[in-house]
């Protein structure tokens, strides 16, 4: 599904990336771990269209997209949920869930239902201003506008970032399941031996390259991958 290879990006005139590969395949739960600085959200940022294009290939679908702006990769079928300012907090909830259907002529009321029966609170508070929520609530708002669209793949950067402990594990257990509905996820995560028990392939990066790539269950069985990146 996603192809990247040998991808050199930054911001401006610096190099964040250097030779970077990474696959998703249909269906599939891939995670990006690695240091502060590694460069993890860059490639998300990339292949969505929002850093500075260096040299590499970025394909979905077989169709390059690295030229295209993010809203026609929108349209190619990948959604992206950022890290910080992934809602419009003046908005309400249900206006926050239309804006991720703005590339379309109206809403699909078939998706924003979809939304509310994954995410019922969000149905609850749906006239509720999202800036008002808590930050596991404005995550759910984040990643149902996201979801509006039923795209084939889920950008996801930082989910669980300032959740308090005990709603790290729904937000993991919401991200499985819109997995198991068949929508491939990228993510990148700063829970990393949480995230490679999950997924079906994570890539370590260090420094703006590959270190090391595997099944997330071999990369946490891997000493010196526990000892470099997960603390032991």
């Amino acid at each position: 599904m996603l192809t990247v290879r040998d991808l050199d990006a930054g911001y401006g005139d610096l190099q964040i990336l250097t030779d970077v590969d990474l696959d998703v395949g249909e269906g599939e739960y891939v995670t990006i771990v690695g240091p502060n600085g590694a460069g993890k959200s860059t490639v998300m940022k990339s292949v969505f269209g929002l850093t500075t294009y260096m040299g590499g290939s970025i394909t979905f679908q077989d169709e390059e997209i690295h030229p295209l702006d993010p809203e026609d990769i929108i349209h190619k079928g990948i959604s992206y949920v950022p890290q910080n300012e992934n809602i419009f907090g003046t908005l309400t909830v249900e206006e926050n869930l239309e804006m991720g259907a703005y590339i379309l002529d109206s809403v699909p009321e078939d998706r924003l239902e979809a939304v509310y029966e994954r995410f019922p609170v969000l149905r609850e508070r749906k006239d509720q201003k999202a800036g008002t929520m808590s930050g596991g609530q404005r995550q759910m708002v984040a990643m149902g506008r996201a979801l509006m669209l039923d795209p084939d793949l889920l950008l996801l950067d930082e989910p669980s970032a300032g959740l308090a402990p005990d709603l790290v594990q729904d937000m993991f257990d919401r991200i499985d399941r819109i997995n198991d509905d068949g929508t491939a996820i990228l993510m990148v995560e700063q829970n990393a031996k949480t995230a490679l028990r999950r997924c079906d392939r994570g890539y370590v990066l260090a420094q703006g390259e590959n270190s090391y790539t595997d099944t997330g269950d071999r990369l946490l069985a891997d000493d010196e991958v526990r000892q470099q990146f997960l603390g032991g």
